[in-house]
């Protein structure tokens, strides 16, 4: 029998996938009109009641904003689940234990960790889904999401979906995102879900970055791969460095590619 959580994480992720398919798909030339802001009528009335999940650089942006450890953030503001066909590690964001459940981050002045907001927050009204050809590119389709109170389509505003992703920052997300969402592709395609022993790899390399720099130096990693001096200390002084570093990493050690972290020794 599957754990609540698994199940929670299997639920999710068919719901997401069948809720995009039931949108209209922005194509690319085409546009929408939205905008949102204090003066639309339903403002923050999307911030309540909602599955996010947060991925890893999701998190890392969210402590940064609020000055917290990953400790501090799963205990107060998320939980973790696995997802059930690759058992990879994500956070759930927690809503207000409240009738409206809001996000813990609104406010009447809108949303108060802005600049720093989970990737699924800035694509929205869009939906975005990813696939991988045969040389691993990422494909994208784009859906629009109209929800029934949202008056945020009464405004003129006109967008493209790739204008939408610059004005809402969002290349940089999904370049983290998207190298998340490979790896569990490649997990996926061998039909076999990643060991325990893997899974805390995946947990210390993405979601806890101090304690995984605290691995590289136990277990000298930085001598059994080929990384110049200068990357070493962005790796042990940033946490975006920190977390590019862990990919490249997962990918040598789960999978053997050495596209992007080459081997130093014949065995790791």
């Amino acid at each position: 029998m599957k754990d609540l959580n698994s199940a929670l994480a299997e639920n999710e992720a068919d719901a997401t996938e069948a809720f995009l398919k039931s949108l209209p798909e922005l194509k690319a030339g085409e546009t929408f009109q939205f905008a949102c802001h204090p003066e639309v009528p339903c403002f923050n009335a999307c911030c309540s009641d909602l599955t996010l999940m947060l991925t890893p650089y999701d998190a890392l942006r969210l402590r940064r904003a609020l000055g917290v450890s990953p400790a501090d953030l799963i205990n107060h503001f998320a939980s973790r689940l696995e997802a059930p066909d690759t058992g990879f590690p994500m956070l759930h964001l927690k809503m207000r234990e409240e009738r409206q459940k809001r996000c813990p981050f609104v406010s009447p002045e809108g949303c108060k960790i802005y600049g720093d907001r989970p990737g699924a927050c800035r694509t929205y009204p869009l939906g975005r889904a990813t696939k991988l050809d045969d040389d691993g590119a990422v494909i994208e389709q784009f859906f629009v999401v109209r929800e029934p109170h949202c008056q945020g389509f009464e405004e003129t505003r006109d967008w493209s979906s790739a204008g939408w992703l610059t004005d809402q920052d969002l290349a940089v997300y999904n370049r983290f995102n998207d190298r998340y969402m490979f790896l569990m592709a490649l997990t996926r395609g061998k039909g076999v879900g990643l060991s325990p022993k893997q899974i805390q790899m995946v947990w210390l390399a993405q979601y806890l970055p101090d304690e995984f720099r605290n691995l590289i130096g136990k277990m000298g990693i930085f001598n059994l791969v080929e990384v110049d001096a200068a990357r070493q200390e962005r790796i042990m002084a940033d946490e975006e460095e920190t977390l590019l570093f862990g990919l490249d990493w997962l990918e040598l050690v789960f999978f053997g590619r050495q596209e992007r972290l080459r081997r130093r020794r014949h065995d790791i």
